[in-house]
């Protein structure tokens, strides 16, 4: 890298190590534990690059933002910030910063960013947002995991765009709320938002009565691998030609596209004019330290309903941190509102939880450490009946077998690519596959591949 790096940082120890890492880089240094200091290297035309805390003693970075764009038009800020909330990103990104990355972050990854940022020539800025026509720092998105910062981070980059989201991720993560905070903090907001399902586009009016009611805001088209082939024709042509007033479209699927698009239940041209962009929603058991923090969340609005509060026992905390939650944040949250009704104790115990969760599917927590002599056909027995038990009477959506089958597939092709370093052919050999069908799997399964000097 070459060019001149502004540090502005509070912590003395991220200031050495980005001092370090910047000057092997090839990169020139001025770093500051000043706002005011680094606001006069800017206005003095100092640096290629800032690189900025949002708390700082003397102020806050993010609302240095419009002065530096001022002083310097182009010049790239990236942020960073220990407060790891979807507003930080959002406030971030509408204030014209050209990166932003939740503290604690990755080293390499911070390189990678800087270097991109002193290639470029100038920012984007983004339009500001009228405090009064949303609902705030209130945002219904709980989390501080790495998973839902990332989330975050792609969330605030596509909020201010036309182009199309589709929304994945399993049944009860919140799909759609992830839409209507898009939609909320979005230039649109003001704008009608609108949720579409089949029952919507069962005639051939049904397009043109939904454009009406969206007006221009945000369209949200809900479960779209659900939506029969008739209807998805009307989708593309309404899309295609969508009047005076062109919406924002959003799509939420929970079942995997790909092969919809193979068995042909799910129209080739319907799917590549909505994924504009993917966001992928954890599933909670892929944000465990989540748990608690959305527990004592949704504790809280009980409680703004008339119910007592009431703390978590350390016991009754494990248990919640243990459990699977196959129902993922929705089956959390109705637990937790269940909990209001139950017996009123100074604490919430760990007997009121597991009586809760006993008339609820996967009752047995996950195992977190310890071993297991359960054979995998066993095991994956369990855990399917686990699965048609959490459907009730009903059945689990059709494409069962292709879903089940890209759950098993994809941890062992990268558990088996890890054992073998990212070498593919030894990875292949090992799988008992053709090298030529493990690299399609990698590409359909958008697998990361790292390459590591030592194989086992």
């Amino acid at each position: 890298m070459d060019g001149t790096v502004l540090v502005a940082d509070d912590d003395r120890t991220i200031r050495t190590v980005l001092t370090q890492a910047l000057t092997r880089a090839g990169c020139k240094v001025h770093a500051t534990s000043s706002l005011t200091t680094l606001m006069r290297w800017v206005a003095e035309g100092r640096g290629d690059v800032v690189i900025s805390d949002v708390m700082m003693p003397d102020g806050n970075g993010l609302e240095m933002l419009p002065k530096i764009q001022e002083d310097r038009p182009g010049l790239p800020v990236i942020i960073i910030s220990a407060q790891n909330t979807i507003m930080t990103a959002i406030k971030a990104n509408e204030a014209g910063a050209h990166d932003y990355l939740p503290k604690p972050f990755d080293l390499p990854d911070l390189m990678k960013r800087t270097a991109r940022a002193l290639d470029s020539h100038s920012v984007r800025a983004k339009p500001a947002r009228d405090d009064g026509a949303a609902a705030g720092d209130e945002l219904p998105l709980v989390g501080q995991t790495p998973v839902m910062q990332a989330l975050y981070t792609l969330m605030a980059r596509v909020m201010n765009t036309d182009i199309p989201v589709l929304i994945t991720g399993e049944s009860g993560t919140g799909k759609t709320v992830i839409a209507r905070a898009i939609h909320d903090f979005s230039d649109r907001r003001t704008l009608p938002f609108v949720t579409v399902t089949t029952a919507d586009l069962q005639d051939i009016e049904g397009p043109a009565r939904v454009l009406a009611r969206v007006k221009g805001g945000t369209l949200l088209i809900e479960e779209i691998a659900d939506i029969d082939l008739e209807a998805q024709a009307r989708l593309v042509r309404m899309m295609d030609a969508p009047g005076d007033h062109v919406p924002r479209f959003l799509a939420t699927s929970l079942v995997d596209l790909a092969s919809r698009l193979e068995s042909g239940a799910l129209r080739q041209d319907l799917y590549y004019r909505l994924d504009g962009a993917m966001l992928t929603v954890p599933a909670l058991r892929e944000r465990v330290e989540d748990i608690e923090l959305l527990a004592h969340y949704f504790l809280g609005k009980a409680e703004a309903h008339g119910t007592s509060a009431r703390p978590l026992s350390p016991e009754a905390a494990k248990l919640i941190h243990d459990y699977s939650w196959p129902g993922n944040v929705r089956q959390l949250e109705n637990a937790m509102r269940r909990l209001g009704l139950g017996t009123r104790t100074d604490v919430i115990t760990r007997a009121e939880i597991a009586m809760i969760l006993g008339n609820q599917p996967d009752l047995e927590p996950i195992l977190t450490g310890g071993t297991t002599t359960e054979k995998l056909s066993a095991s994956v027995e369990r855990h399917l009946r686990r699965y048609f038990d959490l459907h009730g009477g009903a059945l689990p959506p059709a494409g069962i077998y292709m879903r089940i089958l890209r759950e098993f597939e994809q941890p062992l092709i990268e558990i088996s690519l890890e054992a073998t370093g990212g070498n593919q052919a030894k990875c292949a050999d090992l799988l008992g596959i053709n090298r030529n069908t493990l690299r399609k799997k990698i590409t359909d399964l958008d697998i990361s591949v790292t390459r590591r000097r030592k194989l086992m």
